[in-house]
């Protein structure tokens, strides 16, 4: 076989995109056939297997995917197994000259990727791997002296002094397929859609994922929202923030994508910061990562492996799951997420408090509930935030912060509309009722549909909670 006719085989992983994609770019500028690869591993040996939200959300971005190869001239092969042996597989049936991936970081996907680096080099092919998730990789933002940051400020400031990242790359217009037979799947042999029930009717009327589909919400945010996201951001009735969330953990647009698109909006300079400044946690989430594997299970501050948490109550944790808490903004957020995989940060940070502070559950209850249930589970930001609300993460808002649910309502949604949305039994209430529903005289909401009293007092869980973290201290 001519050198030309070896094929390169690039491995998709959460980089489900053809724009902006440097593994794809350098496989089309080869001259090679590309054989494009994506391998399910649920085998829990890279990290923990996706949730069902984000196994909905991946069966339908991998079909987009295959459509767009397709109109370039090659299409998705699909295995599942071991995804090291998988692709292995791949690269010596077809004889490959080269694989070619996007870098991962957590540490059980460093060492899958190893043992297919040296697999694929045994059998012939050269490999290279590409930053393609991350505007950085992670413990290259460093302080003066050399060391990573423990706080998010000074590294933001120091990713900034970098300059601007790398433009991103234009999609290869067309790609050279590779004829020959080699094993595949189909999607839905892969299993990744919910059946027996199909709870999902709630995430396809609320997201369209694929790379088209993530285009079309950074243009619509640009056009119509970015300008009042500074101002809005925190209020949940506005939608003013991106939702780009997803599309980010699944790769469907590139870091690169995304900043340079805002960098370019004509909106005040701050603006554009305000916003950047996400992309910035979630490059500081990935260092932490980088320094603590073990970020889903075990404290950064380890003085909190001595916090005495609470017992599970299953019915009270069923209840704040459901959004049956009686405690409205918290209901709302939790009726959210489970209608459309999705939840506003404010409102997610309120939620993560109740839980952990109120009715003083470990965090970790919270953070595999978060992980099955959002569509943008990602490995970095969901643990690094739910322990930056405990307090026992980097850069963390200290115990003692108690969100308040009811003033925290009051403040970001003083109309009670997002409660009205989420919690249709509160609609006929005023804004005081809708927050405060326990305060309405029972002849006023009779015939309303019910809604639980509070199975917690919010006075009483917070100086439970407080106390607990003094016996913690000593």
């Amino acid at each position: 076989m001519a050198e030309q006719d070896a094929p390169a085989v690039v491995w998709f992983r959460d980089d489900l995109r053809v724009s902006d994609n440097p593994a794809l770019r350098e496989a089309a500028d080869s001259g090679r056939p590309v054989i494009a690869v994506y391998v399910l591993d649920d085998s829990g040996d890279t990290g923990r297997p996706l949730g069902g939200a984000s196994r909905w959300w991946l069966h339908h971005s991998l079909a987009a995917l295959h459509a767009s190869l397709v109109k370039r001239g090659a299409s998705l092969l699909l295995r599942h197994g071991d995804a090291a042996e998988e692709v292995a597989d791949v690269v010596r049936r077809s004889g490959a000259g080269l694989l070619t991936m996007s870098r991962r970081y957590n540490r059980g996907e460093r060492e899958q990727d190893d043992r297919a680096v040296r697999a694929a080099e045994q059998a012939g092919a050269e490999v290279s791997l590409h930053t393609a998730a991350l505007l950085h990789e992670p413990g290259e933002v460093l302080n003066g002296d050399g060391e990573r940051f423990s706080v998010f400020s000074p590294f933001f400031r120091a990713l900034t002094a970098k300059g601007a990242p790398r433009e991103p790359l234009p999609a290869p217009a067309a790609l050279r397929g590779w004829p020959g037979p080699i094993e595949t799947e189909e999607l839905a042999d892969l299993g990744l859609l919910p059946t027996e029930p199909d709870w999902s009717a709630g995430l396809g009327e609320t997201w369209t994922p694929g790379e088209k589909g993530a285009h079309h919400r950074l243009e619509e945010f640009l056009a119509h929202r970015l300008a009042h996201y500074a101002d809005g951001r925190d209020l949940p009735a506005a939608e003013v923030t991106s939702r780009l969330s997803p599309s980010l953990k699944f790769g469907e647009i590139s870091p690169y994508q995304l900043w340079h698109r805002v960098q370019q909006a004509d909106v005040p300079a701050e603006v554009r910061t305000k916003f950047l400044t996400e992309l910035g946690w979630r490059e500081f989430d990935y260092d932490l990562l980088d320094a603590h594997p073990d970020l889903d299970t075990v404290n950064v501050h380890r003085g909190f492996d001595a916090f005495p948490w609470a017992d599970v109550d299953d019915e009270v944790l069923a209840a704040w799951q459901q959004g049956r808490t009686g405690v409205p903004l918290v209901d709302a957020g939790m009726r959210q997420l489970w209608h459309t995989g999705w939840m506003h940060n404010r409102v997610r940070m309120v939620t993560a408090s109740f839980l952990i502070k109120n009715l003083r559950y470990d965090w970790r209850v919270g953070e595999r509930w978060f992980w099955d249930t959002l569509v943008d589970a990602d490995p970095a930001n969901n643990a690094a935030q739910w322990q930056w609300v405990a307090g026992s993460g980097a850069d963390a808002a200290p115990f003692f912060r108690v969100f308040n649910p009811v003033l925290q309502g009051q403040k970001f949604d003083p109309k009670g509309e997002y409660i009205a949305t989420w919690v249709p039994e509160l609609r006929h209430l005023d804004a005081k009722g809708r927050h405060e529903p326990w305060t309405v005289p029972s002849t006023l909401d009779a015939d309303a549909p019910a809604y639980p009293a509070p199975i917690v007092d919010l006075k009483a869980s917070r100086q439970e909670a407080l106390d607990a973290y003094q016996r913690m201290r000593g």
